[in-house]
């Protein structure tokens, strides 16, 4: 049976990292131009830096979660041999799409925050254009977040597999060598 100690844990740091990459998402970087009359020139002025730590957070907590997932199933690869059944099936495809789900969160989280910590310098005089304040597309924490939720069920659903198709596994007993006896 699947450990309800592991399930929980990983529960929690999905919930957590989920939670982060929300907050993130409502909170990333704005910028408004200025104008500097005294030396003629305009310029970028952003707001709170928030949401790049709890983006990082949130990349974090879901590496922390996947990590327990893998180390609690000796990542799928490792350890004695699963049953051939159903539940090793559903486990097998379960960790690939569990992986594809968490790079796809670990990018989007990890991107999100590098672009959001980004704030041009550049300064421009009046009579140019006005200086481009790049900032955090919307939504890209908002698909990390997405891509959170989709791993921590897919990731729970994997385990509860691999657990059941490891606890059905019997051994053929007997040996475990090829009889040559009677060939002398």
């Amino acid at each position: 049976m699947a450990s309800k100690l592991i399930l929980i844990t990983v529960f929690v740091f999905d919930l957590i990292a989920f939670g982060l990459a929300v907050a993130a998402e409502r909170r990333r970087s704005t910028a408004t131009i200025r104008q500097d009359n005294e030396v003629n020139y305009n310029y970028c002025v952003y707001d709170s830096d928030i949401s790049t730590g709890l983006g990082v957070g949130a990349f974090l907590f879901l590496m922390v979660s996947q990590v327990l997932i893998m180390v609690a199933s000796r990542c799928f690869c490792c350890g004695k041999a699963l049953s051939p059944s159903g539940s090793r099936a559903w486990a097998i495809i379960l960790f690939i799409i569990c992986w594809v789900f968490f790079l796809i969160a670990e990018i989007c989280l990890l991107a999100g925050s590098v672009r959001n910590a980004y704030h041009t310098k550049y300064r421009t005089i009046f009579s140019e254009n006005p200086p481009s304040c790049q900032t955090l597309r919307k939504g890209v924490f908002g698909a990390g977040a997405a891509f959170v939720f989709f791993t921590a069920i897919v990731s729970e659903f994997y385990y509860v597999c691999y657990s059941r198709a490891r606890e059905s596994f019997q051994s053929y007993g007997g040996e475990t060598g090829v009889g040559m006896g009677t060939y002398k």
